[in-house]
This record gives structure tokens, sequence and C-alpha cells, in this order.
């Protein structure tokens, strides 16, 4: 594999690694006082799933390219509008949940572009 098509194979891993993480940081928010050690940490591993299907979606999509490259784009085109909408109705400014949106929907839809792309490249290559 030459350098060019090997950063194309790994880059929308390490990006999509990297955003799974980051949407995972969310869930540290689910930590309250009152509550047991083991109720905390259902809450938490309740508010890791999407984190958790985001994962197995990575998995299809290392050995799959194509589909999961497809899968990734449907997901993160899918989604923005009920994240839009849920942030807009916290905080009433399109403008920040549209900063939102690019923050934690863009980058899945980045990486299921790079997969596509990953995908046909190797193909032309064979």
């Amino acid at each position: 594999m030459n350098n060019s098509l090997n950063l194309l194979h790994w880059a929308p891993r390490v990006l999509c690694i990297l955003a799974i993480l980051f949407v995972s940081l969310f869930a540290l928010d689910s930590f309250q006082e009152g509550l047991s050690i083991w109720q905390q940490l259902g809450i938490f591993l309740m508010h890791l799933i999407p984190s958790f299907v985001l994962i197995v979606l990575l998995l299809i999509a290392w050995k799959w390219e194509k589909i999961g490259g497809i899968i990734f784009m449907i997901i993160g085109i899918g989604f923005s509008p009920f994240i839009f909408k849920h942030n807009y109705n916290m905080n009433h400014d399109v403008w920040m949940s549209i900063g939102i949106i690019s923050i934690i929907t863009i980058p899945f839809i980045v990486v299921g572009i790079l997969f596509v792309i990953s995908h046909y490249k190797k193909k032309a290559v064979k």
C-alpha cells in the first residue's frame, strides 16, 4: 500500500475512534450525589449505549468499508435535525445549535465519506 492509500485507510478509523470518545464524554454528566455507586454505574452505562452502538458500527465499517461508510453518513445526516431541535429548545440560539451539530454529527458524516472513498480507492488499485 502506498502512503496516500495507507493514510486514506487509517484516517476514517482514527477519526471515528476520536469522535466516539468525544461522544462518550457526555456520559460523564450522569454521576450525581445521593446515589449509590452501583446506581451511578448503571446510569453511566446507559448513557454509554450510543457509544457502544457506534463501536459496533465502526467494527462493521472496518470490515465492510462501503456499507459502514453509508451507515455513518446516514447516522450523521439523520441525527442532525434531532440534535438541532433538542439544542435549540434548550438554548433558543440557532447558531449555537448549528455549532453543536458541527461538533457532534459532522465528524460522522466525514468518517462515512472517508470510508466510502477508501473502499473505491482500494478497489481501483486491485
